[in-house]
């Protein structure tokens, strides 16, 4: 059964499919979908969940051995199939169909693949897939269709905006729906759940220093300390509200953290950069900040990020800016005076 996107929310609510496909090129929505359909499958019971990843040493026995076994602490699973060339091959294709024409019970197939050629959409193995449960395309948003998600994706945290300004934003952030995301996020730590006015989305999309918010993330990440003072005096000095530049911090923490959890379970680097979106240019920064940082160095730059929210918000005295530059230092593995009296 193929679905739109948009679909998908209202058929989760109806009974499951056994099969999921999900092909395309746009990571955000990819991620986002497949989020959801891992959370409607956790709340029916689902609780085990294997992840395969079909690169160029996958054997395809492995999806059958993983149909055929499950946990002895639960009786309902979900496979994690990753295409990363959104085609499963000769091999793959067999074992598609293979499984599609012998459902395992109590378990939930899930691909998440790269964009499908239209030839694959003909192939049996396609057939096979939209014929035993759902398959769903995503194409980039344009015109109208990214107008409409770009509303939504506002309302969803309590945001409205007049058309010239949602017009604003599209034109900005030129189709890429995770810019879009993280720009909506600004928009939210900034003002809250207002009716935006066209000129505070120009302030904040139009403004070229939101570039800078992002370079300061990557001088943390690469522990440049130099850099570090320059670009956040600069910051400050521009007049970039405090609360975007504790966000961007904040969130590179998290996924520092979620990625380290990720491999300490098992999974490896590739899929946990993946499913975080760190993509090729970003990935040495990270993994130059995952090998210097530990667990506990991370819990620390978000109890410090906690105190830089209280001063931002005047709940705690003290300048937040000198706390949001003791968290890039200690991002940076170096110990301030600061982070010496926070640790007792």
């Amino acid at each position: 059964m193929r679905l739109k996107p948009e679909q998908l929310a209202a058929a989760l609510q109806k009974d499951l499919a056994p099969v999921y496909f999900i092909s395309g090129d746009e990571p955000l929505q990819l991620g986002e979908m497949a989020d959801a359909i891992r959370a409607a499958a956790r709340k029916a019971g689902y609780d085990s969940r294997e992840v395969l990843v079909a690169d160029s040493g996958f054997s395809w026995n492995e999806l059958m051995e993983s149909a055929g076994s499950l946990s002895i602490f639960t009786d309902k699973k979900i496979i994690d199939l990753r295409l990363p060339t959104g085609t499963p091959g000769t091999e793959g294709s067999k074992a598609l169909i293979d499984y599609c024409e012998r459902l395992p019970e109590d378990t939930l197939l899930l691909i998440t693949a790269a964009k499908t050629a239209s030839a694959s959409l003909k192939s049996r193995w396609f057939q096979a897939l939209d014929k035993a449960g759902c398959v769903i395309q995503v194409w980039p948003l344009e015109g109208q269709d990214l107008i409409r998600w770009l509303q939504q994706r506002m309302q969803r945290r309590g945001l409205q905006a007049e058309a010239e300004g949602t017009r604003i934003l599209a034109s900005r952030i030129e189709g890429n729906l995770l810019a879009a995301a993280q720009e909506i996020e600004k928009l939210y730590v900034l003002y809250g759940p207002i009716q935006l006015s066209n000129q505070q989305i120009f302030d904040v999309v139009a403004d070229s220093s939101r570039f800078d918010v992002f370079k300061l993330v990557d001088c943390v990440l690469a522990a440049k300390v130099g850099r570090i003072f320059k670009v956040l005096s600069g910051l400050q000095a521009e007049g970039v509200a405090a609360p975007v530049v504790l966000w961007a911090l904040a969130r590179e923490a998290r996924v520092l953290i979620k990625i380290k959890q990720a491999l300490a379970q098992g999974q490896n680097k590739a899929l946990a950069f993946k499913n975080n979106h760190i993509w090729d240019k970003r990935q040495q920064l990270v993994s130059d900040a995952l090998n210097r940082l530990g667990d506990s160095d991370l819990n620390s730059i978000l109890t410090l990020s906690a105190k830089a929210d209280r001063q931002i918000k005047g709940r705690q005295p003290g300048d937040p800016w000198e706390t949001l530059l003791a968290v890039c230092l200690m991002f940076a593995s170096v110990v301030t005076t600061q982070q010496t009296i926070e640790h007792g």
